[in-house]
């Protein structure tokens, strides 16, 4: 599997493969037509609670990746997390796109660890 991160406000490319939007909020000023997704899974965030908690704080990073594959494991989550496997399955390029400014420690890069360990079912 094929699966990069990238912040949305970076500029398409054609190598991006299908791209996914992977936050619950829309990101504060971009325009939808600017940022070219295939789709939008905002049930594969994290949740208001742990997104506040973690804060990008990196202090908190291992427990938050073990918290995020938690609820990744449940409801909603669950059924996009499907949804997205078959997306990754389905293309040679899959790109999970998010807003943080911390491009080391977001819901993103911790999507993809687990996708590719195979952690998250």
């Amino acid at each position: 599997m094929d699966i990069r991160i990238q912040r949305i406000y970076e500029p398409p490319s054609p190598g991006d493969g299908c791209r996914v939007l992977v936050d619950r909020l829309w990101p504060r000023g971009l325009r939808k037509e600017t940022a070219a997704l295939d789709h939008w899974l905002r049930e594969l965030a994290p949740s208001t609670e742990l997104r506040h908690w973690f804060n990008h704080d990196p202090a908190r990073w291992d427990e938050f990746r073990r918290r995020y594959a938690e609820e990744l494991g449940h409801g909603e989550a669950a059924d996009a997390l499907a949804t997205l496997r078959e997306l990754a399955a389905a293309q040679p390029v899959l790109t999970l796109l998010y807003a943080a400014h911390d491009t080391e420690h977001n819901n993103a890069v911790a999507l993809r660890e687990q996708l590719l360990a195979g952690k998250a079912n």
